[in-house]
């Protein structure tokens, strides 16, 4: 039974950071900040716009 916990808690942690939950938390938690739509949207702007316009290596 403790090994299946373990696996469920491994792929909701994996799905977690898949979909920049866990991102969004260590954001906010630095910044000392509360969740809200509003900051949802700031992150998810900045996050995109630093993928997008940074030129690639190679």
């Amino acid at each position: 039974m403790k090994q299946l916990r373990t696996l469920g808690q491994t792929i909701l942690g994996l799905l977690r950071e898949l979909a920049d939950e866990n991102a969004y938390a260590r954001h906010l938690a630095a910044h000392g900040r509360r969740h809200s739509k509003e900051e949802w949207r700031k992150f998810s702007e900045e996050r995109l716009l630093r993928k997008y316009t940074q030129p690639k290596c190679c």
